[in-house]
Formats: structure tokens, sequence, C-alpha cells
């Protein structure tokens, strides 16, 4: 369970977030949508801890994470994932090392179980036979892929998702968009994804979070977001499902 409750945030002197609060059940997937801006980074950055509010709270299964000692704060992130924008891999290592590294940091396996557990991942995110590969040599969707291997390696009870479709053609943000869903219900996860891409984010999210002007605008299920009569909501969605085969409203 996630639970946001009143969470201010400026940063450099300008307001980011505004009194957002909201909750997310064990097992949901949601998608959080807004205009460039709109601080959708930094709310999910305050979900794992790396950033803190300034007023409000973060709870994550019970515990409020904004008022943990760095230490404390580590032992929580080993049970959450974060899929960066660009993958963020280790040039320096090879897919299998990149993949290993939460688990040689964070767990006492023996190289042997570290092995299989890479392998276990790398076949559940479609990726078999490419540990020996450098970053250099993958394609923009297949280092995401690894980039979500990395993020579950450790079996992530919540998983983030920063724009995941972010520089992928149409075809590969409807594949990654259908893998994270495909390995949230694998794993048991919450997952919460930021996105430009409202197509594939109501497609497979449970409910979705607009952001407009540092507020929440909107939360609801795809249904129930197409029928809003707010002008923003529609406006933001009518202009996202331009081309998409959507009738808004229906």
């Amino acid at each position: 369970m996630i639970k946001v409750e009143g969470l201010y945030k400026n940063l450099g002197g300008q307001p980011i977030l505004e009194d957002i609060s909201f909750d997310i059940p064990s097992g949901e997937l949601i998608a959080i949508l807004g205009l460039s801006g709109a601080g959708k980074t930094v709310l999910l950055k305050h979900l794992i801890g790396l950033f803190r509010p300034d007023k409000g709270r973060v709870v994550i299964d019970g515990v409020n994470i904004d008022a943990l000692s760095e230490a404390k704060l580590l032992k929580v992130r080993c049970n959450m994932g974060y899929l960066f924008q660009e993958g963020a891999l280790y040039d320096f290592m090879d897919v299998f090392d990149n993949v290993a590294f939460p688990l040689r940091e964070h767990t006492p396996l023996k190289s042997s179980q570290v092995a299989a557990r890479v392998r276990e991942v790398l076949k559940l995110v479609d990726l078999e036979g490419v540990e020996a590969k450098f970053p250099s040599q993958l394609s923009g969707g297949m280092k995401k892929r690894v980039g979500l291997a990395r993020a579950i390696v450790l079996g992530a009870k919540v998983l983030l998702c920063d724009e995941p479709t972010s520089g992928l053609d149409p075809i590969r943000s409807n594949d990654i968009s259908d893998l994270i869903a495909h390995v949230s219900r694998q794993i048991g996860s919450t997952t919460v994804i930021t996105s430009h891409d409202i197509n594939n984010s109501f497609r497979i999210a449970n409910r979705l979070f607009i952001i407009d002007e540092c507020r929440m605008a909107a939360i609801g299920t795809p249904q129930q977001l197409k029928a809003s009569q707010n002008p923003f909501v529609r406006q933001f969605l009518q202009a996202g499902m331009t081309g998409s085969g959507e009738v808004y409203g229906e």
C-alpha cells in the first residue's frame, strides 16, 4: 500500500507539487499523467525517498519513509525497483553485471545463485542470451528491458517507472508497456508509471492520476476519466488520443 498525504514540494523557490493526496492499494498499476514540467517525476522520486516533502508525508506499507534515516530508507528501497527514463545502465558493464549489481550489493547470494536469478529475470523480460552484450550493443527497447530486469531483480514489491516509453517508436512503446503490465502481474508488485503516453497508459493502468498546475486534477479508471467534465482533463485527453482510434467519452 502506498499512501501520500498533503504533499507539498518547492524547488528553486517554485511550487512543483501542492496538496497531493492519494492511496494505491497493493498490486494496483497506476499511471501518472500530465504536461511536461507538471511534477510527475518529482512525485515519483518522493515515492522512493529521493526527495522529501516540504509538507505532508509518504507512507509505504505503513512506514512513513520521510521520517527514516538514510540507512533505514535503504532497507525500504531494497523492496522497491526504479526504472529510469533512459535505462541508466552502466556502460562499462555487460548486461549480466548490470542486472547482477543489486544482488551483489544487497544480498549474500553465492555466485551461482546470482547467475540463476539474473537468468530468471532476463527470461521474464524476454531477453535470454544477451548477458555478454554491453549497453552500446543494445537497441533502445532492449536497454529498457535490461533496466526493468535490474529494477525487479531483488523482488520489488513496489515498481516505479519513469517515462518507460520515452524515445521508443509506437510498436516498441506498446511492447514495453505490455511487458511492464505482465511483469507487474507476475511478481505481484504495486506499480506506478509516469508517462506522456496517454494511449498506452489507458490500455494498461487500473487507474490514472492527472496532474495540472501542481495539483491533482483527476483520479479514476480509464472509463471514469473519459467521462470527466473537467475542462483540462477533457482537453488533455482529446489532444493525447488524437489519431488513436479512441472516441472521447465512450
